[in-house]
């Protein structure tokens, strides 16, 4: 039988009352109510699956209340990367989040609305800025996939792979002070692109797969 909306409430309810809520169902525009004391009123929306609609939802019962949730069944493990993303989502908006196994009614809180105060990765800030500043040009348009993005590293690639199609099997010291890529040596011992060969100890040559990337990205 496919599961309702309605399935949640029983298991949200008594995670509540186990707390020490008094909750009721359904009450204005808000599916679940809980008041505990003198608190605030903690408001729970429930839905079977995450979904903006959802989070505007939440977003709206703000402005009755600080204590807000979501409540959505326990996601799948195909979904875990997207329930990730979704309790992210949760947390910088100060939403909390309920799921909920539909099986056996466990309940789980994976955030609680609290005022959302990012941390700032400097490895993540400091890669960024490194790449910004060793990208020539600007050679992709914003929105591109993935694929196909030319990055300083590719840059530097093609640099080294440009001059084994002119120059032939190369010594990396001689490859890396003509195209002033540091790293030239390195860049075709990993091979990441399958366009450089070795043919002795520190000299590499371009294979067709290189000379195809060069015209690819002439």
């Amino acid at each position: 039988m496919k599961p309702r909306e309605t399935d949640l409430y029983e298991p949200v309810k008594t995670f509540l009352e186990a707390q020490g809520y008094c909750v009721k169902g359904e009450i204005g525009a808000v599916d679940v109510v809980a008041i505990r004391g003198a608190e605030d009123p903690l408001l729970i929306e429930l839905k079977l699956s995450f979904s903006l609609a959802h989070v505007y939802q939440g977003i709206a019962r703000l402005a009755i209340s600080d204590q807000v949730y979501l409540a959505i069944p326990k996601p799948e493990k195909a979904s875990r990367r997207a329930a990730k993303d979704m309790l992210s989502l949760c947390r910088r908006l100060g939403l909390g989040l309920l799921t909920v196994r539909l099986r056996d009614g466990y309940v789980e809180a994976l955030a609680d609305p609290v005022p959302y105060n990012p941390r700032k990765s400097k490895p993540r800030k400091a890669k960024l800025l490194r790449e910004f500043a060793r990208r020539v040009g600007d050679p992709n348009k914003g929105g591109a996939t993935k694929v196909g993005i030319i990055t300083s590293y590719r840059q530097d690639a093609l640099k080294c792979a440009g001059y084994l199609q002119e120059h032939g099997p190369s010594k990396g010291a001689d490859v890396a002070k003509t195209t002033e890529v540091p790293t030239a040596t390195r860049i075709m011992a990993a091979d990441h692109y399958g366009w450089f060969e070795k043919v002795e100890r520190g000299v590499y040559q371009l294979t067709p797969k290189g000379a195809e990337g060069l015209a690819a990205y002439s």
